[in-house]
């Protein structure tokens, strides 16, 4: 893969989430969503994906309203962004949400090598407390590992 600008990340996706696939989704957007994605101006905190009537659509992700654009050039900051993925892709989304405790996760969002902005979308399983608890403690334990392992290179 060519070179990546990460605009955001999805920082609590990984602990609440447990990753099964990812897919990378292009985005429609205007262009004052552009600009304000450019300037870094996004959340995905709280961002989820749907499928509806064979689109995908990525509800909650908040992208601030662009300084210098007009008031009726501007955008709704919260709107349901559609998703591109190819009719395959869709068709496996929908029958992987459909089963039961799978949601579609944006992972991050990001501009490819050719200036376009990409979502990494994630088929994803919540996790309970307990199950974030026990990756907490393994995460601990091989970051002790690794610390251990460095003090007593030769």
């Amino acid at each position: 893969m060519g070179e990546r600008k990460i605009v955001a990340r999805n920082r609590k996706a990984k602990r609440d989430y447990e990753v099964e696939e990812t897919y990378e989704a292009g985005i429609v957007l205007t262009g004052s969503e552009v600009k304000s994605l450019r300037a870094g101006r996004v959340s995905l905190d709280g961002a989820y994906a749907k499928v509806v009537d064979g689109e995908v659509f990525l509800y909650d992700m908040h992208i601030a309203p662009y300084d210098k654009s007009s008031a009726h050039t501007g955008h709704d900051p919260e709107r349901p962004r559609k998703l591109l993925l190819k009719k395959r892709e869709i068709a496996r989304l929908a029958g992987k949400v459909a089963m039961s405790g799978y949601t579609l996760v944006p992972l991050s969002l990001y501009f490819n090598e050719r200036g376009y902005a990409k979502v990494e979308l994630a088929v994803a399983r919540g996790r309970t407390k307990a199950d974030k608890r026990r990756k907490l403690i393994e995460e601990e334990e091989e970051r002790r590992a690794r610390e251990a392992m460095k003090r007593y290179r030769f």
